[in-house]
């Protein structure tokens, strides 16, 4: 595999940081990641990403585009509403850039396909919109010891957080929340969402699963960013690994 004129061209602002270069470029080119949600985070991260000169982009989300989704998820148009979201995020991706190879799963990830679909990947963002999915996939990657971007938005809010459970000192998704899948929580249809919200978030996972395939700076796992727009603020709180948790074990 060689970098070719046109991508010396194209990703040339990636290969002068030099924490990045032609080797970086090359480990973009031959990673796959995959998205949970091809909505308002999975937007702009599947944007960013097949910007990026990511190898393979697996999608996966069994939705169709709604006509209240696109005050968020910039991906899609007008003319998209009623087209399933992968494929509409496909035309999208390939529209940024024709060399990312899309591997579209319009499926609803759950216990019993969450390993099948996320197989493989070399690290994986979860932009999902409910508790219980997350939780599925976390175990999942968890299980597969694939690097977790877990990123998550509700009104002003954005979370973001990277995890490594298996590694000895390291929390997993659940070191964090817990184990009760039915906690209550409301969808952005009843609390509301500031769209370009979803935008910050959703770049800030697409910029950590690309550290994750080529490290740079300092490693986020254990580490919690929340941003809040209200007060103008990011934080950043460590995650202990929980010593009861199943990863601990």
């Amino acid at each position: 595999m060689i970098l070719t004129d046109a991508d010396l061209e194209r990703y040339a602002r990636h290969i002068v940081l030099r924490e990045i270069g032609a080797g970086g470029q090359m480990r973009l080119r031959s990673a796959t990641i995959a998205v949970v949600g091809a909505g308002g985070i999975g937007s702009p991260a599947i944007a960013y990403l097949a910007a990026a000169g990511v190898g393979t982009l697996r999608l996966i989300d069994d939705d169709r585009v709604d006509l209240s989704n696109l005050q968020r998820q910039t991906l899609f148009g007008t003319r998209d509403v009623g087209t399933t979201k992968v494929t509409a995020a496909t035309i999208a991706a390939h529209r940024l850039n024709r060399g990312v190879v899309i591997d579209a799963r319009a499926s609803r990830i759950d216990d019993g396909n969450a390993r099948d679909l996320i197989a493989g990947a070399d690290v994986v963002i979860d932009g999902c919109d409910n508790f219980a999915t997350r939780l599925t996939v976390a175990d999942a990657c968890l299980a597969l010891r694939i690097p977790l971007v877990s990123a998550a938005v509700a009104q002003f809010e954005g979370q973001l957080a990277v995890y490594r459970g298996w590694e000895p000192a390291l929390p997993c998704y659940r070191c964090l929340v817990g184990d009760d899948p039915e906690r209550a929580e409301a969808s952005c249809a009843e609390a509301g969402v500031l769209g370009a919200m979803t935008g910050v978030v959703g770049s800030l996972a697409a910029l950590e699963a690309i550290r994750a395939v080529v490290p740079f700076g300092d490693d986020p796992a254990g580490k919690l960013l929340l941003a809040d727009a209200l007060a103008f603020r990011f934080r950043t709180i460590a995650v202990p690994k929980d010593p009861g948790c199943r990863c601990a074990g």
